[in-house]
């Protein structure tokens, strides 16, 4: 059998994308695939007679430039001699030099631009003017792979060992360098907004300060379930009309016919398709390819701190885990 991993859909998936992002891909050595290319490698793979191949470009001069060489690559390439430890407490130590001896506002000026010159980089724009300080970095067009690449340079710069949620945990210019400047002094991060102070249940370990939730039969609260349940509400319905299906040709009293129904009703959440994608800051195309779990999560979880008489914002930079499971 052969393998064929989510690269042989690379080169359909690249076209989409600006120069700016095909060159911040062809940064990290593994430049994107043609079409061109794709059918040749698929042509290669089917002639090669092994079970499993894993077609990819690589631009070894960019990978040998690194110093985070993937384990899976350091055998195909040798990297460069990382930095010295010396080395980098010497950096860090002069960057701590430069920002003792200014005033509190100058040094958190000097570690803003530092972060939006990072940012720049990483986004391949030509200056810091172009990184407005307060602006979320998923607005600015940051995405998993960018928002690692740009912990990557600041803990290189900063000497700060950072956590890969780093950008997520601080998502702006503002705030991350202002994490950067507590942790490269020493000093404790002041919190950007006060946590609505709860009562004490200091004998309970678990505590349910809030719920959300949506269920079949118009449940959109805790309240409209318990009144499902306490007056034994039916919640099955007929097929929604709003889905784009063709109810009426996906219908089958045949158990056995293959790609059809042979109910007309079921458990559905009518109002899955009413999203608010501006307030979660996704543009509407974004939205409708989201998976409406996905969406229903946003929602849910939005509601529950608020429920709970939590401003949601508050809790940006704090302490706070986030547990998700699916089915």
């Amino acid at each position: 059998s052969l393998v064929w991993g989510p690269w042989s859909q690379e080169a359909g998936m690249t076209e989409g994308l600006s120069e700016t992002d095909r060159r911040r891909i062809a940064r990290s050595g593994l430049p994107a695939v043609t079409a061109e290319q794709g059918t040749a490698l698929f042509d290669a793979a089917l002639v090669s007679g092994e079970p499993v191949v894993l077609p990819v470009r690589l631009d070894l001069a960019a990978l040998r430039g690194r110093e985070d060489v993937p384990n899976l690559l350091r055998g195909l390439v040798r990297a460069r001699r990382r930095r010295s430890a010396a080395g980098g407490s010497a950096a860090t130590a002069g960057l701590v030099q430069r920002l003792e001896a200014l005033e509190e506002a100058e040094r958190r000026e000097m570690m803003l631009d530092l972060v939006r010159g990072q940012v720049a980089i990483v986004l391949g724009h030509s200056g810091v003017q172009s990184v407005h300080p307060d602006r979320a970095f998923q607005d600015l067009g940051f995405d998993s792979l960018t928002a690692v690449e740009l912990r990557n340079r600041l803990g290189k710069v900063t000497g700060l060992r950072l956590a890969a949620t780093v950008v997520f945990d601080y998502p702006t210019a503002t705030l991350l360098a202002g994490h950067l400047l507590d942790g490269v002094l020493g000093t404790e991060a002041a919190a950007v907004v006060p946590v609505a102070a709860l009562p004490s249940v200091a004998d309970d370990p678990v505590v349910i300060v809030g719920m959300a939730c949506r269920y079949p039969g118009g449940v959109a609260s805790p309240e409209d379930l318990w009144r499902v349940v306490s007056e034994g509400v039916d919640a099955v319905s007929e097929f929604p009309s709003d889905r784009g299906w063709d109810v009426e040709s996906l219908y089958n009293p045949d158990r056995g016919a293959s790609g059809t129904s042979y109910t007309r009703s079921g458990g559905f959440l009518h109002d899955a398709a009413e999203f608010d994608p501006e307030f979660f800051g996704m543009s509407p195309r974004e939205a409708v390819a989201t998976d409406a779990q996905q969406r229903l999560l946003l929602e849910t979880t939005w509601e529950a701190i608020e429920r709970a008489g939590i401003d949601p914002v508050s809790l940006r930079g704090s302490q706070t885990g986030v547990f998700a499971g699916v089915m």
